[in-house]
């Protein structure tokens, strides 16, 4: 990972990730899961579920939403919003893949 750079950090390499899978990085003292999409785009949301603390990088995803593997609660790629129940949602940061490296927005 390196540093901050308004706002920005590189996470890590594009081929740690794999497709239709998430995976945490610590960035600046907060967990932060990354998911590598299907299509080759990737998301990221805060890596812990506000239900219950599950591990949202574990979790099922398709191409809108993450699941929790807990307790299948559904967070929204684009808000963060629980879809399947009255849960907080989880923040969203936004993630894009620059020279091969994954680099989230915080």
């Amino acid at each position: 990972m390196t540093a901050l750079v308004d706002g920005q950090v590189t996470v890590g390499s594009l081929t740690d990730l794999t497709p239709g899978e998430g995976r945490t990085y610590v960035v600046d003292g907060r967990q932060i899961a990354v998911f590598l999409l299907p299509d080759g785009t990737v998301r990221a949301t805060d890596a812990v579920c506000p239900h219950r603390a599950g591990p949202l990088a574990d979790g099922q995803i398709d191409g809108a939403a993450v699941v929790c593997p807990l307790h299948q609660y559904a967070f929204r790629f684009d808000t963060g919003t629980c879809t399947t129940e009255s849960v907080a949602p989880v923040r969203v940061y936004p993630a894009a893949i620059r020279d091969g490296a994954v680099v989230v927005r915080i």
